[in-house]
C-alpha cells in the first residue's frame, strides 16, 4: 500500500486566479507524513477485501442532515478551489467522481 500526494504548481487554477502569490524563494516545496494508518481494502484476484462478511463499519458511513450542513457550510467558508466546477481546467468533461460532488 501506499500513499500519493502532490504539491500544486502555482497555476492559475491553485492560486484563485492570481491572488494567492506563491513565494519562490521557498522552494523546493515538500510535504511529509506522521503516524499515518490506512484502514483500506486490498483488491486481489478481481475481488475485495470489503465486503457484506467483513462489515467494515466506515465503508457505508454517511453524513446526517446535520453533519451535511456544517459540510456545506465549510465548503462556503474555507474552500478556495473546487476541482469539480472548473471547466477551463477540465474541457473535455469533468472527472467521474464530480457527479457526486456536494
Amino acid at each position: 500500500m501506499r500513499i500519493y500526494s502532490s504539491l500544486w504548481n502555482a497555476d492559475d487554477w491553485a492560486t484563485r486566479g492570481g491572488l494567492i502569490k506563491t513565494d519562490w524563494t521557498q522552494a523546493p516545496f515538500t510535504a511529509s507524513y506522521r503516524n499515518f494508518n490506512a484502514n483500506a481494502c486490498v483488491w486481489s484476484n478481481g475481488k475485495s477485501s470489503c465486503n457484506s462478511k467483513n462489515n467494515n463499519p466506515w465503508f457505508s458511513q454517511e453524513l446526517d442532515a446535520t453533519g451535511q450542513e456544517r459540510l456545506k457550510w465549510v465548503q462556503k467558508n474555507y474552500m478556495i478551489y473546487n476541482y469539480c466546477k472548473d471547466s477551463k481546467r477540465f474541457p473535455q468533461g469533468l472527472p467521474k467522481e464530480c457527479a457526486f460532488n456536494i
